[in-house]
């Protein structure tokens, strides 16, 4: 396996571990509520993770960064994780993914 390829592996790792993590007003994960943007790890197995809040004034605006930060450094082998929150584009509902659009009633 190549260095692309075993990071790309790490990545996935990653998105997997994210679809753990809920928001706590909605019952959605919150890589399928499209809160997460971007998710990318370095060759020094680093990991980067831009996300966003369904609101900038959101509850969980402290909690929920770290929750995700914690999380991604708990995937084998990821040695840190740098968490992101940007506010553009601003979230709306279809950056949700077709399953949590059903999970919520807007499909």
């Amino acid at each position: 396996m190549d260095l692309k390829e075993e990071l790309r592996m790490y990545e996935q790792g990653i998105v997997n571990v994210l679809k753990t993590i809920y928001d706590p007003e909605v019952p959605v994960n919150i890589y399928d509520l499209g809160l997460i943007y971007e998710v990318k790890v370095n060759e020094d197995f680093t990991a980067y993770v831009q996300m966003t809040l369904t609101a900038p004034n959101c509850p969980v605006a402290e909690s929920l960064p770290e929750e995700v930060r914690e999380k991604v450094c708990s995937v084998e082998g990821i040695k840190s994780a740098e968490v992101e929150i940007v506010f553009e584009p601003p979230w709306d509902k279809e950056m949700m993914s077709e399953e949590a659009k059903l999970d919520l009633g807007f499909l």
